[in-house]
């Protein structure tokens, strides 16, 4: 993976405006909050970010890819503040379970998830180099 920086551009912190790369595709769907027979265990939002991060790396190593080949991640949070407010224990789980590295990604507040109890939900597009 290659990250895409204009000339002139300050580096982001904790993303890439763009990334180039090749390989072998894997798409992850949204992960949400629960564990895998569908239990929330909190209602945190940092709680639910960390499970949905689990979830992430459980579903590309089902697919034979590790966080590090994630290119682009979608977040899609109920409340913007208390995201906002949770960064540093988000950061914390993400390093943990994702890593460092320089992945495109947005951020979303949406009014509702469809599963009630969900204050988060992360897509995610990874690409295994050939």
């Amino acid at each position: 993976m290659n990250v895409l920086l204009p000339p002139g551009w300050p580096r982001p912190r904790g993303y890439a405006n763009g990334v180039s790369a090749r390989g072998r595709m894997v798409f992850v769907a949204g992960m949400i909050g629960w564990d895998a027979q569908g239990v929330f265990h909190t209602d945190d939002l940092a709680g639910q970010v960390r499970q949905a991060l689990q979830n992430i790396v459980d579903v590309l190593a089902a697919g034979d890819a590790r966080p590090e080949h994630i290119v682009r991640m979608t977040w899609y949070v109920t409340d913007k503040a208390a995201y906002v407010a949770a960064y540093p224990e988000i950061g914390r789980a993400f390093r943990e379970l994702i890593g460092c590295y320089n992945a495109v990604m947005t951020a979303v507040e949406v009014s509702a998830l469809v599963e009630d109890r969900a204050k988060v939900e992360i897509e995610v597009t990874a690409v295994v180099p050939d």
